[in-house]
């Protein structure tokens, strides 16, 4: 059972800010339990998601900071993505999954006010598949 905590939070941490990985510990834990592989997809998936969801209330309530001193942003890189997302927009959350843009992805996201139930259904798509191919990947490769 702690172990299955430990992917939980693992993959809470990674879709946040926080720099975490998740896949290690979903892939060890695979290793381990390839029968689990259901409960296994579904903790790391709740886990993303709702790391995901905090990236997007903080957008949501970030807005307003913006002219403070200590702000982790300046104002042309906000901008910037603010623009960016407007040109690809919600469909762009379908790349939430990966390393290094997908967290800011849902954090400007909030800050866009994307609608928060086709922000969760855009993301657990992107989240669940992600997780699924390496899954797939792993138990593959337990075979051979």
């Amino acid at each position: 059972m702690l172990s299955y905590w430990a992917l939980f939070l693992s993959a809470f941490g990674a879709a946040t800010l926080l720099p975490l990985q998740s896949e290690a510990v979903l892939v060890g834990l695979l290793l381990r339990e390839p029968e689990a592989l259901i409960s296994l997809l579904l903790i790391a998936t709740a886990g993303n998601v709702l790391g995901s969801i905090v990236n997007w209330l903080l957008g949501r309530g970030i807005e307003h900071l913006r002219d403070k001193r200590w702000f982790p942003f300046k104002p042309a890189q906000l901008v910037k993505a603010q623009l960016r997302y407007q040109r690809y927009g919600q469909w762009s959350l379908l790349l939430s999954w990966m390393p290094v843009i997908g967290d800011p992805l849902t954090l400007i996201a909030g800050i866009m006010r994307e609608p928060f139930w086709r922000f969760l259904v855009l993301v657990t798509l992107a989240k669940a598949g992600r997780y699924l191919v390496l899954a797939l990947l792993t138990l593959g490769w337990m075979q051979h």
